[in-house]
């Protein structure tokens, strides 16, 4: 007898095949059977008229930290995401030393989920992790700005001996069970390293059979170069290249989608595994410290205060945002307008939070820049929404085979990006259903099969006989998210029920309470 059947929905396998009306079995934590007259199950849920599909497989997300919060975080189960990348950009919350840790104090507190940075070793991280009991499944990077901050903090050169040291911290890292290796090069201080140092990292991950997953040096006016330097690691190391949140940023860029994806096939035709995620919106969400260039960063926290506290120094840094012969390092403030920056979150200035730099200069009748140096200066780790995309690009890049769907979530609270509580639902309400960009089930393909493959989980992804029971139920006529960049945090519709290695985790649209996740990765996945 199995343990539950999952009735009459229409099936899709995870790969880009039609779909089938048929039943799905679940025995234990794996599906069973697909198909007519499979028996009898201790409990049937009837599904007629949704369809059945592989738990979804976010391939960027920021919750490194979310299981460990006190209450178990459905946000993502109830989009139908079962499995998440997290540690991307560079930012992962293990190995830390002693100082490092002091560092991701003053660099992480926004994207920590409440909790504190400490020193830990990757292992000692996974394993509070697991304890926990996440909510869902989690896949770790090891963060290159993490192994930066072991060796040389925030300063810009590495000491001797330190690219030694960080591949074998590295190394460490995959021995515990890290999924790959990812850098976020607009960040302090990875910012600093050079390709070479990337190369040599990226071979680590090679040795492991492990990917590279990187947030770009540079998205607007350098986009061709800088992913021309993934492709670059990508070739020299050997590795699996995943370009974290593909776009064309800055009004200067708009309509280069095109361009992207076709450096990505000219990679992929030189030999390079090279592919990319998207997110379906306009802006963009990460640290309101962006906008400024790298050398405001070098040295700290401190030595970025007394710059931006120094009237000198902010025109300085000025002259460094809106050099129009720079190319990266810029930061963003050159490519955006200051009603442009949404304010997400700020420890000591909540009047700021939900208000544009450009709203918040007119009201103090003040600069801008001013303003933005301000905010920075009072909470490096303060959070923005960044209107940055053309509606043209993003469709581009969202229709494309070589690209699968990643949130870039947020924390779940607060006034944080919409997609973190609506990514996968607003793909397929606004983009697949409304407006035809892909067919169903190459869009269920592009949110399963084509991250788990990137990432090595082996049992997800698809749906048949032997794989994870990881299962999203949905009603393809209603799914969608009704969330706005000012009331993000609302519940998406349309996502039924959801299995978690066979156990149901969303029941009827509402979450169980279950804390059935697991820690995954390629060794794990079995």
């Amino acid at each position: 007898m199995h343990d539950l059947i999952l009735r009459g929905g229409t099936v899709h396998d995870g790969l880009g095949s039609e779909p089938v009306t048929a039943d799905v079995a679940v025995s234990g934590d794996r599906v069973a059977a697909v198909g007519r007259d499979l028996g009898a199950a201790q409990r049937v849920i009837d599904v007629t008229g949704l369809a059945v599909a592989p738990g979804f497989v976010d391939p960027h997300s920021h919750s490194d930290m979310v299981p460990l919060m006190a209450e178990p975080q459905p946000f993502k189960l109830l989009q139908g995401v079962t499995t998440e990348i997290a540690g991307n950009c560079g930012y992962s919350f293990a190995p830390l030393g002693e100082a490092a840790a002091a560092h991701g104090h003053d660099l992480l507190t926004d994207i920590s989920a409440g909790q504190p940075v400490v020193a830990r070793t990757f292992k000692e991280y996974l394993a509070e992790v697991a304890a926990a009991g996440p909510a869902n499944n989690i896949g770790v990077l090891a963060g290159h700005n993490t192994l930066r901050l072991n060796v040389a903090g925030m300063e810009p050169g590495l000491p001797p001996g330190g690219l030694a040291r960080m591949q074998g911290l590295l190394a460490e890292a995959f021995e515990a069970g890290a999924i790959g290796l990812s850098s976020g090069l607009i960040y302090p201080p990875g910012c600093y390293a050079g390709t070479g140092e990337l190369v040599e990292l990226a071979k680590v991950a090679h040795a492991y059979g492990l990917p590279y997953a990187t947030h770009l040096r540079n998205e607007d006016r350098d986009l061709l170069a800088a992913l021309g330097e993934a492709i670059e690691i990508g070739r020299r190391a050997r590795v699996r290249v995943q370009i974290s949140h593909c776009k064309a940023a800055g009004r200067a860029q708009h309509g280069s989608a095109g361009q992207l994806l076709a450096a990505l096939r000219a990679a992929r035709v030189s030999g390079v595994d090279i592919r990319g995620d998207v997110y379906p919106y306009l802006a963009g969400g990460t640290f309101l410290s962006a906008l400024l260039p790298n050398e405001a960063h070098a040295g700290g926290v401190h030595a970025l205060r007394s710059r931006l506290l120094d009237p000198a120094g902010r025109a300085a840094l000025l002259a460094a945002a809106t050099d129009p012969a720079a190319a990266a390092g810029t930061g963003f403030w050159r490519e955006v307008g200051p009603g442009d920056v949404l304010v997400t979150s700020h420890a000591n200035r909540p009047d700021a939070v939900g208000r544009t730099i450009a709203l918040l200069a007119a009201e103090d009748a003040a600069d801008p820049w001013d303003i933005a140096c301000e905010l920075i200066a009072t909470d490096p780790s303060a959070g923005m929404v960044l209107t940055m995309m053309a509606e043209e690009d993003v469709r581009v890049l969202l229709a494309d085979p070589l690209t699968s769907i990643g949130s870039d979530n947020g924390m779940p609270y607060g006034l944080q990006h919409p997609r973190t509580w609506g990514c996968f639902p607003h793909f397929l309400g606004e983009y697949v259903r409304e407006l035809g960009l892909v067919s169903l089930p190459e869009a269920i393909r592009k949110m399963t099969s084509a991250s788990a493959g990137q990432f090595g989980l082996t049992g997800r992804g698809w749906l048949g006989p032997g794989s994870v029971a990881d299962i999203a139920v949905f009603d393809p006529a209603t799914i969608g998210h009704p969330g706005t960049y000012l009331t993000p945090d609302t519940r998406p519709a349309g996502v039924h029920c959801v299995l978690l290695g066979g156990q149901v985790a969303v029941a009827d649209g509402s979450f169980t309470g279950i804390r059935a996740g697991q820690v995954v990765g390629p060794l794990m996945s079995l």
